[in-house]
């Protein structure tokens, strides 16, 4: 595997914070101001980076009201041809270079998902740092053989993708001499059912193809994207809109800018509460620990009394002896005169 993958300032590892991805798509709704302002809510959000698309209709589609042109698969876009829709969801190309200087300013990452050989030219001009392929285009193998001769970073979203379709397009990198490969989990429905996001197969991905993975998710909420950290999720792509109410393609499935705050902290939470296999004690353990149970004498005695279930038990604090002692001690005497209250030791037992 390899064990580190730069994008821009960041390290992605199996050691470093999750990379946190907002995926802007058609959520600029055809406004550039609107773009910067999603832009600057991402960083507010605490998104590690920005990840919008390049194409054009003409680029990604035919222009064609053939029965397969039509979409009809039960999504939010049914009835309308690809090519209407890729209309009004395209980035315009002259945004983006500017995009990538607002967004860099800001300090976040900014790279794009190219859909054919000319935006794939058009990004290379503007030096993204890393390339994403589109769950639809994980089959386009000359595309994906075009980007991983770059060298660059290539994040590749497995939603229509068969297990035959991920082979193939993993060897297709290795084979033009690029492992800095990321996998993301992804289910292409639009919202995702939970019951359809399958997260263990993020793992299993990561074993089988000796790569980092993470999820590109798009169910509601953030607790799918936490969830997938928790199993070792390296990167989480989610996309962030101002305002659901406002409209546009991929608005009903998008995170409001609180919405993805409430899931970057909470990433962030569980990034810290996983730490390391250990069973060290931390100070704060080794210290209630002292309230832990062990054996103590429970009503007053007097030398020669013998030990039973009455006047000695297994109480907190941590004072006396261990409780696996307990057995063993039924049925001997005590050597002394002890208090209720005293802490059990083998002083105070008579072996005689």
């Amino acid at each position: 595997m390899k064990k580190e993958i730069r994008i821009g300032s960041h390290i992605i590892s199996k050691d470093s914070p999750t990379f946190i991805v907002a995926e802007m798509s058609a959520n600029h709704n055809m406004d550039y101001n609107r773009a910067v302002q999603i832009l600057r809510a991402a960083k507010e959000a605490g998104a590690d980076a920005v990840k919008i698309q390049t194409y054009t209709a003409d680029t990604i589609t035919l222009e064609s009201d053939r029965p397969c042109f039509q979409i009809t698969q039960g999504t939010l876009w049914d009835g309308i041809t690809l090519h209407k829709l890729y209309e009004t969801a395209y980035t315009p190309w002259e945004w983006q270079g500017k995009l990538k200087e607002e967004a860099e300013g800001m300090g976040l990452e900014f790279f794009s998902s190219p859909f054919d050989f000319t935006s794939v030219d058009f990004l290379e001009k503007l030096c993204v740092p890393a390339y994403k392929v589109a769950s639809f285009e994980i089959t386009d193998i000359p595309l994906i053989r075009k980007i991983a001769g770059l060298g660059k970073p290539v994040i590749m979203a497995t939603g229509v993708a068969r297990l035959s379709d991920i082979e193939l397009a993993v060897r297709t990198c290795r084979e033009a001499g690029n492992e800095n490969v990321i996998l993301l989990k992804c289910t292409s429905a639009y919202p995702t059912p939970y019951e359809d996001v399958n997260l263990r197969t993020m793992p299993s991905m990561g074993e089988s193809f000796d790569c980092l993975t993470g999820l590109s998710d798009h169910t509601m909420g953030g607790a799918v994207a936490c969830a997938a950290v928790a199993l070792g999720a390296r990167m989480v792509e989610k996309h962030l809109t101002l305002r659901r109410a406002d409209g546009g393609p991929d608005s009903a499935f998008s995170m409001e800018p609180e919405e993805f705050k409430e899931m970057v902290d909470n990433i962030r939470i569980i990034e810290r509460s996983l730490g390391k296999v250990t069973y060290d004690l931390t100070p704060g353990q080794a210290k209630e620990r002292e309230h832990s149970r062990s054996l103590f004498i429970a009503r007053d005695m007097k030398a020669g009394d013998v030990f039973t279930p009455e006047n000695l038990r297994s109480v907190r604090p941590a004072d006396g002896l261990h409780t696996k002692y307990y057995e063993e001690l039924l049925g001997k005497k005590i050597a002394v005169d002890a208090e209720k209250g005293t802490p059990m030791s083998w002083a105070l037992v008579d072996f005689q």
